[in-house]
């Protein structure tokens, strides 16, 4: 499942969605997260499915590569279905048996959620799989530049969401040995039940919280000694400029999006799912 986290991680690609103003990128994330939360119907779903499916294939990314994500949140996409089956209270009912009961409402709120986590995810994973951690860094300072004007911290706050992203991929691939060093001392993470193989787990997040402070300490100290004072005076290398295709980009998701609204407005009688 480690192997499976794609966030922080980039894949280098030419495609135009990598070519894209980072600002851009992150800007359509928000819009999609929000054209997510107003579907309704089932011909929301289709247009979302139809938009997500072709911006996967503009990045150039593997299909299979961007699903991995999905993989590695299985656990939370079981419980919130499971979750919204067995306690969704409605008069529809369709089982029951005990204090567990499934309804019409359950099985639509669980189809609806756990599509709407998994949509979620492949979505964010098109942004950071195709946006390297520097012009995200950059992106998000330059998005949020505005706020500096009522002391908030940006620059810090961009290159502390950065370098979290950095270390995502890196510790996972770190876990990774370490769990496969621990399996050649002859370590059986498989056996036993839950609260054997949650103690099992220990020989692994030990050295790993211990690797991870290492790094983070190392990291700390080579900032230091290359004068780092945070971002007040300083100049980018590579300044980010729009083009053209970054102002077409913006147009096609905020008609995405007001195709969202008009779908949700008109289309409400029409497959429509209870909430």
């Amino acid at each position: 499942m480690l192997k499976d986290i794609t966030l922080g991680q980039f894949y280098p690609a030419d495609s135009v969605i990598h070519r894209m103003d980072p600002r851009v990128k992150l800007f359509s994330t928000i819009l999609y997260i929000v054209a997510l939360f107003l579907v309704n119907n089932i011909a929301g779903w289709i247009l979302v499915t139809a938009f997500l499916i072709w911006m996967i294939a503009l990045s150039k990314v593997p299909f299979g590569f961007m699903c991995k994500g999905v993989r590695a949140i299985w656990v939370l996409i079981v419980i919130t279905a499971v979750c919204n089956l067995f306690f969704t209270q409605s008069e529809d009912v369709v089982f029951q048996r005990g204090i567990l009961s499934i309804t019409e409402t359950g099985i639509h709120n669980t189809i609806y959620y756990s599509l709407r986590l998994i949509f979620l995810v492949v979505g964010a994973s098109v942004m950071t799989l195709t946006t390297s951690p520097n012009k995200l860094t950059d992106g998000m300072e330059e998005g949020l530049r505005i706020l500096t004007r009522i002391g908030i911290p940006v620059h810090e706050i961009a290159m502390m969401m950065s370098i979290a992203l950095r270390f995502i991929p890196i510790l996972a691939e770190e876990a990774d040995k370490i769990k496969k060093a621990q399996m050649a001392r002859g370590a059986d993470f498989d056996e036993g039940g839950l609260l054997q193989k949650a103690k099992s787990l220990i020989p692994i997040l030990v050295p790993l919280f211990v690797s991870a402070f290492r790094r983070a300490n190392d990291l700390s100290l080579a900032m230091e000694a290359r004068c780092y004072r945070g971002g007040e005076g300083r100049t980018k290398m590579k300044p980010l400029q729009y083009e053209r295709r970054d102002y077409l980009a913006y147009a096609v998701v905020l008609a995405f999006l007001a195709a969202v609204i008009l779908v949700r407005i008109f289309c409400v009688n029409m497959f429509s799912i209870n909430l």
